[in-house]
């Protein structure tokens, strides 16, 4: 499974267009991943844009995660779910959603990453890489920086993506550094053009991955 383009919808900064519009758009620009978090947003709300998302999702063969939420994975029957600190274990989710079901798992250092890779976690959001405006994060898990990347790569072999104020412009060094993909939120759901947006995010993991095909470094 390709985790290079992983988009995290949010509403509020998608101006006058829905997170469904957002998605279609971001589906048409090649995106790999899509979480469905929307944390201003009743669970009501959520169930009902989770619904259409997941035909979107669905109809093109891109991965639809849940930010937190098992029981609303379960209800828009979602590929899986994204675990924070405060969510339900890795294995718990697990056994509620299937053994197939993808389950994803925050993480800001390298014990973390190493207990979630035990826990089973299938892959990993390594964050705040840089300074974040969309997630409120604790001081520990802010602007972990590259350095972070490389030794969270060095420790486990499960697949991650770093998230946390990632760019275009940075998108290539963080996957140098280590990362398979990177997450973002406003990168393409505040981008005047998503599809566009998502194309040049593409394009940044590939140089990002050229570069550490070149010094040699793993994965």
């Amino acid at each position: 499974m390709d985790y290079g383009v992983y988009f995290v919808t949010q509403g509020d900064l998608a101006g006058s267009r829905s997170s469904v519009d957002v998605v279609r758009a971001a589906v048409a620009g090649g995106v790999d991943v899509v979480q469905l978090r929307e944390k201003h947003a009743s669970a009501r709300e959520r169930y009902d844009l989770g619904r259409e998302v997941r035909a979107v999702t669905r109809e093109a063969g891109v991965p639809l995660v849940v930010n937190d939420r098992v029981d609303l994975a379960a209800a828009i029957d979602a590929d899986g779910v994204h675990l924070g600190d405060d969510d339900l274990p890795v294995a718990v989710a697990r056994d509620r959603l299937g053994a197939d079901a993808l389950v994803g798992r925050s993480v800001s250092t390298v014990d973390g990453a190493r207990e979630a890779a035990a826990a089973g976690a299938d892959y990993l959001g390594v964050g705040a890489v840089y300074r974040t405006a969309t997630k409120d994060t604790d001081p520990d898990q802010s602007e972990v920086g590259l350095d972070r990347v490389r030794a969270i790569r060095a420790a486990v072999d499960v697949p991650f993506v770093g998230i946390g104020g990632v760019t275009a412009e940075s998108a290539a060094a963080v996957v140098a550094a280590g990362a398979d993909g990177v997450a973002v939120v406003s990168e393409i759901a505040a981008a005047d053009d998503p599809e566009a947006a998502t194309r040049e995010l593409h394009e940044a993991v590939a140089d990002g991955r050229r570069r550490r095909a070149d010094s040699g470094e793993r994965r």
